[in-house]
């Protein structure tokens, strides 16, 4: 059974939305408390104190990249893929461009077919919502085009950068990795949280880590893409509620799949990004963060800022 295809049984199972819970839920449609007219949701805690407190978290000089290789082999969230083809423009059949520069030269260059939400991404506000309603009660119709969102691009998102925080949940399960549908619970965080000494602050960026991708990608591919264990839907309001800037996880999808019993799969993304406008990131490459022990670090991220777009692959940087 493809991911897909198991989505759509679990969320069968668990019951579908309705429509008087789909009114419902248009109309407790809230104001963001940024205004408004705001587009860039928790991204607004990014202030300059906030940048001055996140420099004074690297003290050893050392940095890693959050993002994983984007390998075209490597499997997405269908139908999402990634091509690639390195071309040489102007170069084929033995021909040369020294009529045009003056000397031999040589280059390549990079011609892609693909997805901004493969491998390491950010979903912004614009990604998922609920009744055609997304963060800031703004309805798809309005602003979702198939050239490109009106509104509530990652192009408008400004760099993020703050205190970054670990919570390795894979070490508080005692395991080296998590199950598939292994479900993290509002109390397994404050748990984790407590053991391993982490607080959750206004304007963080929280990262947690299951091991998933580092045992699963290469070894498995189809078992890491048909499942992940992740949050259930009562720890993302738990989370939402510390007002972080982000959440993020070391997985392809943050959420539990197959989800908990009882729980509507992918809802978490509802409540961090059309409920809360905190930015969601997806398979963070948090396994050296675990290994070394780093639960606090200075964050980072400048994505790529093409227009209109929903999500965009990244690779922030943790210091410490």
């Amino acid at each position: 059974m493809n991911i897909v295809t198991r989505i759509i049984a679990t969320t069968a199972a668990v019951g579908c939305f309705t429509l008087v819970s789909s009114l419902a839920h248009a109309a407790d449609c809230k104001i963001s408390k940024w205004g408004k007219d705001d587009e860039i949701g928790a991204a607004n805690y990014v202030t300059p104190e906030q940048v001055l407190m996140a420099t004074k978290l690297v003290k050893k000089g050392k940095s890693h990249p959050l993002g994983i290789v984007v390998d075209p082999k490597m499997p997405a969230f269908p139908p999402r893929s990634t091509s690639l083809q390195i071309v040489t423009p102007g170069q084929h059949n033995g021909r040369n461009m020294a009529q045009d520069f003056g000397w031999d030269i040589n280059y390549n260059d990079d011609l892609a077919q693909l997805w901004f939400g493969t491998g390491p991404q950010i979903d912004g506000l614009g990604h998922l919502g609920e009744s055609n309603k997304y963060y800031n009660c703004n309805d798809a119709k309005e602003f979702v085009h198939i050239t490109g969102l009106k509104k509530l691009g990652v192009d408008k998102v400004p760099p993020l950068i703050g205190r970054g925080v670990l919570i390795d949940m894979a070490k508080h399960k005692g395991v080296a990795t998590m199950k598939a549908g292994e479900a993290i619970t509002s109390a397994d965080l404050k748990a984790a949280m407590k053991t391993q000494g982490v607080e959750i602050r206004q304007g963080d960026v929280v990262l947690i880590h299951t091991g998933w991708t580092d045992a699963k990608l290469e070894k498995e591919p189809t078992v890491w893409v048909s499942g992940e264990p992740g949050l259930n839907n009562e720890a993302a309001v738990f989370l939402a509620s510390k007002s972080p800037m982000a959440v993020g996880a070391d997985t392809w999808g943050v959420e539990a799949v197959p989800p908990a019993k009882g729980d509507k799969v992918f809802y978490g993304h509802v409540t961090l990004l059309a409920h809360n406008g905190i930015f969601i990131l997806e398979t963070m490459n948090t396994g050296r963060l675990a290994k070394e022990g780093v639960n606090e670090f200075m964050f980072v991220l400048g994505q790529a800022r093409v227009k209109g777009t929903v999500q965009m692959i990244i690779n922030p940087v943790a210091m410490w």
